[in-house]
């Protein structure tokens, strides 16, 4: 059985699967995985440890790795990207829901929300987000969209030329709900994007 990574219990252990047929079999580069890392690096302040997995668009493959990711590695987080759309090969939010024990409907709002201020097409997409229960942790996991801008649009949201915010990205919302499922607490860089907790769950810095 593998062993969890984490290094320590305030860690944050990110699982990032990224999932398409073409770039699991070496066709071209995958982009979504250094996307996201980039993301990370940039954005938490905190300590992190990402385990990734590149994995073909396959249902079984795709549920197989997210109950790793959490079950076994014990990742607070688990993002994917690809795999999300019409297309008869996109089954990412099947399997992510087949293997949730609570739909979190939210994140994937807000991120269809954010993606329609640029393509119409925004429509077509079918991100969810799940948390998964077992007796002894729990995870969320989120359908990210599949192209690096994207990814750093929906986790970040929207802002004018002053740097202001027009509209919240969804990852502002995840550290609270790592919060609340006995996760880390997570800190983030408030220049790339600003986490909110209520007041009463704001630590000391």
């Amino acid at each position: 059985m593998t062993k969890p990574k984490k290094n320590n219990p305030d860690e944050l252990l990110v699982g990032l699967v990224s999932i398409s047929d073409r770039a699991s079999s070496g066709v071209y580069q995958d982009q979504g995985i250094p996307a996201l890392r980039d993301w990370f690096t940039a954005a938490l302040i905190s300590p992190w440890h990402m385990e990734t997995r590149l994995i073909p668009d396959d249902r079984s493959a795709i549920e197989q790795a997210l109950i790793e990711l959490v079950d076994q590695l014990h990742c607070d987080l688990v993002l994917t990207t690809g795999g999300t759309g019409p297309a008869r090969r996109d089954v990412t939010p099947e399997a992510t829901r087949a293997v949730g024990t609570k739909e979190m409907p939210g994140f994937g709002e807000q991120m269809r929300q954010i993606s329609l201020k640029f393509v119409p097409t925004a429509i077509l997409s079918r991100q969810i987000a799940v948390i998964r229960e077992t007796p002894e942790h729990a995870a969320l996991i989120m359908n990210l969209p599949g192209q690096p801008k994207s990814i750093k649009e929906t986790l970040e949201g929207l802002k004018d030329a002053d740097g202001n915010q027009i509209m919240a990205g969804i990852f502002a919302a995840v550290p609270y709900c790592i919060d609340l499922m006995g996760g880390p607490y997570i800190e983030t860089d408030d220049a790339v994007c600003k986490a909110f907790r209520p007041k009463s769950a704001i630590r000391p810095k």
